[in-house]
């Protein structure tokens, strides 16, 4: 999509349509919806005190000026109460409105920007969270369609619109960032949609690799020879009955730059998620091809940070392979060595992520980074516990409370998680050091206790468990059905606040 900046008076606009917005409970608007209205001789007053509209949050109506305007379509979107307005009601609007644009077969969009008016939010901020909405609004996963005729085209150009030209730089500044942050998303989306045939640990390897040349990150893949020699025995017991090698994609910002603090995002990145010998049930399992999504939230995210050319240096690691069934593979009661040369008892082949995240949060040391973050589809406990609004995080309170509030911004949610020693009781083995799995109870929160044993002392750690959130099993504004996304603004959103 283009994105464009303007100054001038959206009731000016030579477009295909034009967006102004309304708060709940307005029945005379102002600003540049009174314009617009004058202009129009009332009509959208009209719809107030007919009760047609009523500024509901992401309600919209559509109105033609026959002449009275330049713009073809005049689209009026409901931002909701006032009190309650917040930045997330600018993308839900600007996804609302886009949305609606596209079923009017509108190409060009012209729009003001949301909330930076009467809603009182910085311009850079509104100018951010519009372009982030618009396109995450618009996302659709086409590529293996052969069979279009009956679908919409996308809106192709969308212009914002500024009536002060002292607001421009801060208009142009958030545009720019919403719309890397947004595309970054969306590459997330699409290798979480695409089918686990065609997102193989390799294929996602050289996507990534690809990527990296075009952003320019450093790209480095150990392939399984390495990942062996090194004694990634954890993430090798994963990979036993896989089709594939496992391999592990590294990514660097700013490479070598001592001279800045360091940050690790780790990513967990299961193709295809069978539960191996502990083989799930046949219901929905086909969504297990989402199990990689921690993966392409570190991608997305390593992406965007080099784009954004933020001052630090950052490393995603992204461990890859399939989880299937197998005469090697591992079976319950297995015992492995870890790349920290802890052993690890295997009770349930089915609790695989965590295997390749604690060899890769150990080699993660030796970056010395001032954090490591991971991020993973890794326990059905934290969808029982916090359903869809917030993945769970636990970890370094510091860490924690900066993913919190990144999390608040991004409307990428987290909420914490304790981490009592007391859980480490349900980890015991008798035959091993640790056994990866503590039982029903607490699931979620022993799941990440297992992970800690395995972060680099002294080294600040948070564990995102995003199980929950990898797949939208509905429509929301700026969410559609399938691969979410999730975690790419929310890590993105950190990273950009580190040194504030």
């Amino acid at each position: 999509m283009q994105i464009q900046t303007t100054v001038g008076k959206i009731q000016d606009q030579e477009a295909q349509a034009i967006v102004v917005n309304l708060f709940e409970g307005v029945a005379a608007p102002d600003g540049a919806t009174g314009a617009v209205d004058a202009a129009l001789g009332g009509a959208i007053r009209a719809l107030i005190a007919a009760g047609d509209f009523r500024g509901k949050r992401n309600e919209v109506a559509v109105l033609y000026p026959a002449g009275s305007l330049p713009a073809r379509r005049v689209l009026v979107v409901g931002l909701g109460k006032a009190e309650k307005f917040t930045v997330e009601g600018i993308r839900q609007a600007a996804a609302t409105a886009a949305r609606k644009a596209r079923d009017l077969g509108v190409t060009q969009l012209h729009t003001v920007v949301h909330g930076a008016g009467v809603g009182a939010i910085e311009m850079e901020t509104a100018a951010q969270a519009m372009v982030e909405g618009t396109i995450l609004g618009l996302y659709r996963y086409q590529e293996l369609k052969t069979q279009l005729e009956d679908v919409r085209p996308n809106v192709e150009t969308l212009t914002l619109v500024e009536f002060d030209p002292a607001k421009l730089a801060a208009l142009e500044a958030g545009a720019a960032a919403g719309r890397v942050i947004a595309e970054a998303t969306c590459l997330a989306r699409d290798l979480i949609n695409r089918p686990a045939n065609l997102a193989t640990p390799s294929t996602i390897a050289e996507t990534a690799r690809t990527l990296a040349e075009a952003v320019g990150l450093q790209c480095r893949i150990m392939e399984k020879a390495e990942i062996e020699a090194l004694g990634m025995g954890a993430f090798l017991s994963v990979n036993k009955g896989g089709g594939e090698p496992a391999k592990m994609v590294i990514l660097e910002h700013n490479a070598g730059r001592e001279d800045l603090p360091a940050v690790v995002l780790v990513g967990k990145g299961i193709t295809f998620d069978s539960g191996g010998i502990s083989i799930k049930p046949s219901q929905d399992l086909w969504k297990m091809k989402d199990d990689m999504a921690g993966a392409a939230a570190v991608i997305g995210a390593l992406c965007a940070t080099a784009q954004l050319n933020l001052p630090l240096r950052v490393v995603g690691l992204a461990p890859l392979t399939e989880n299937m069934p197998d005469a090697l593979a591992s079976k319950p009661g297995d015992v492995v060595k870890s790349l920290k040369g802890l052993t690890v008892e295997i009770h349930s082949t089915d609790a695989e992520g965590r295997m390749l995240l604690i060899d890769a949060l150990t080699y993660a040391g030796t970056f010395k980074p001032q954090a490591i973050v991971d991020i993973a589809t890794l326990t059905g406990a934290q969808a029982v516990a916090l359903g869809t609004p917030a993945a769970a995080v636990m970890g370094d309170e510091a860490l924690v409370a900066r993913l919190r509030a990144a999390g608040e911004a991004s409307y990428d949610r987290v909420w914490p998680m304790p981490l009592f020693e007391e859980y480490g009781e349900q980890l015991k083995s008798d035959v091993a050091d640790v056994c990866h799995v503590g039982g029903r109870a607490g699931g979620c929160i022993t799941a990440g206790f297992f992970l800690s044993k395995f972060v680099p002392e002294g080294i600040p750690w948070a564990h995102i468990d995003m199980a929950a959130q990898g797949l939208a099993d509905d429509d929301r504004p700026y969410i559609p059905r399938g691969g979410a996304g999730f975690g790419v603004r929310l890590l993105v959103e950190m990273l950009r606040r580190w040194n504030g």
